[in-house]
């Protein structure tokens, strides 16, 4: 019999704290878009991407169906189970399953990535019959993709569009299928083979640039660590099991509360005033940062985002957008981030009242001035 790969533990990984947050709040809530992991190889990209699929809790499947359906929203459903459960007559069988990861080769075609529709059987005999792609694999997973740098634009392009659609669609010869592709989408990269596309770069909703661990202490850590998870890697993920835990519960309990997370009218000031005065082009960044700053409240146990949950989110979420010039490099100073945001709290401040008092809904008689993203 088969066993399963054992994979090094994610709470074991020595520093590198913005990537894990990164990869975290994409677990919290999937609709943020995914993150590109740039940087040298042998910074652990990889070993973090494949340690977080280990750590996420399982989920409940309609057993019988290739998408990883999810029984509890049949809104969501392919067209094939809702082809065959969707009368509400005959309850899908569930099943659980550990969330997949897919890992995509550079080489994958698109054929490859969104599935195929036998267009002859279809014809002859009236039949509609898809073969599953990747995206069919990754729904409510992860789509990894290393050197997504040296993938097909095209193929990045659709990977891209699935993320954040949630669903894919595939349309041939008047016949078309569609099943859901919700999943955690992360790209590693390094700089010096290349890089994407600036248009590309903007599609994915974080990133972060890793580096090697100079620390003497650290870098010993690292090698005790790896010594001690190669030589027994069985008794080392029983070391870190507790700590395993307990993430896993915490991004769980996080998940169930992110879209109960409020936000103010001064907070989406505050964010659009900050990727104005950075010129960042177009809104998508705006959008994510908000998504970014509720996913990191609802992990921190909030139910309201904080001037810090909006300072992280753009720490994660600007730097691939920024303009080429003083900030050219991928990292963003964040002393000077926090600098212009508390400038800019500053010129809000005597506005502040209105923009709260602005934020309550017509007849709604409560003071609070809190509200709930439109999803």
């Amino acid at each position: 019999m088969a066993t399963r790969r054992v994979v090094y533990p994610f709470t074991a990984i020595v520093g590198q704290e913005r990537m894990k947050r990164a990869l975290i709040l994409n677990a919290v809530d999937m609709r943020i878009g995914g993150v590109l992991i740039r940087g040298e190889r042998g910074t652990g990209k990889s070993t973090a991407a494949r340690a977080l699929a280990a750590l996420l809790p399982e989920v409940d499947v309609v057993a019988d169906s290739p998408f990883n359906d999810d029984p509890h929203h049949p809104e969501t459903w392919s067209d094939i189970t809702r082809e065959r459960y969707g009368d509400g007559k005959t309850q899908p069988p569930v099943e659980r399953r550990r969330i997949s990861f897919i890992d995509l080769p550079v080489s994958a075609t698109e054929d490859r990535v969104v599935g195929t529709l036998d267009i002859e059987k279809a014809i002859q005999k009236g039949e509609r019959h898809f073969e599953p792609g990747v995206l069919a694999a990754a729904n409510r997973g992860i789509l990894y993709v290393d050197e997504v740098n040296l993938l097909d634009d095209h193929v990045v392009d659709l990977l891209l569009d699935s993320a954040a659609m949630g669903v894919n669609v595939v349309e041939r010869e008047g016949i078309s299928f569609s099943h859901p592709a919700r999943f955690i989408l992360i790209g590693t990269m390094n700089p010096e083979e290349g890089d994407l596309r600036p248009q590309l770069l903007d599609r994915f909703a974080l990133s972060v640039e890793v580096h090697g661990i100079h620390s003497a202490e650290e870098r010993m850590e690292i090698l005790e660590r790896h010594i001690a998870f190669d030589s027994d890697p069985e008794g080392f993920l029983k070391q870190w099991a507790a700590e395993e835990q307990k993430l896993s519960e915490r991004i769980a309990l996080a998940r169930e509360r992110v879209d109960d997370v409020h936000y103010t009218r001064y907070d989406l000031q505050l964010i659009a005033r900050m990727t104005s005065s950075m010129q960042i082009d177009g809104h998508r960044a705006d959008l994510v940062i908000l998504k970014t700053a509720r996913a990191n409240a609802a992990f921190s146990g909030r139910d309201h985002i904080t001037r810090e949950d909006i300072l992280l989110a753009i720490e994660l979420a600007i730097p691939h957008r920024l303009k080429r010039g003083p900030f050219a490099d991928a990292q963003v100073d964040l002393s000077a981030l926090d600098a212009q945001m508390q400038q800019l709290e500053e010129e809000m401040g005597e506005d502040e009242g209105d923009a709260n008092q602005s934020s309550q809904a017509p007849g709604d008689d409560q003071s609070s001035d809190k509200k709930k993203v439109t999803q």
